[in-house]
């Protein structure tokens, strides 16, 4: 079992830099192509530049506080709640309760990143 394991680890040694270079120069690649294809129509590169989306940090604050209040609320629950009747080795867990819990509190911290950028561009348009 232990060549295996060997073997595994040379493999992923090896397959992990050379997946870790096909993407950045895949992501280059990409990168100087559209601007070939922007300069053959006549396009100046340095003009257009990626429209900034003004509530992704508010998003993705909401998401990971989200996903971390479940990750929390998951363990406090399956140490306190499901105690597995008074046993004392928490090795098994209860995986479910943690995807469960991290999803739903991630997905509401989603719903109210909507809901406030939704207000805000109500009020814009108010204006």
């Amino acid at each position: 079992m232990e060549d295996h394991a060997k073997e595994l680890a040379v493999l992923v040694g090896i397959l992990v830099p050379i997946a870790l270079f096909a993407m950045v120069f895949g992501i280059v690649y990409l990168a100087k192509r559209e601007r070939m294809a922007m300069i053959e129509r006549g396009m100046d590169p340095r003009r257009y530049k990626p429209q900034s989306a003004p509530f992704v940090n508010l998003k993705w604050g909401l998401l990971l506080m989200g996903a971390g209040l479940g990750l929390f609320l998951a363990y406090v629950l399956d140490r306190s709640v499901f105690n597995h009747f008074g046993a004392h080795d928490f090795e098994d867990g209860n995986p479910a309760i943690y995807f469960a819990l991290i999803a739903i509190f991630g997905g509401g911290g989603l719903v109210l990143s909507y809901r406030i950028e939704k207000k805000e561009s109500d009020k814009e348009k108010v204006e």
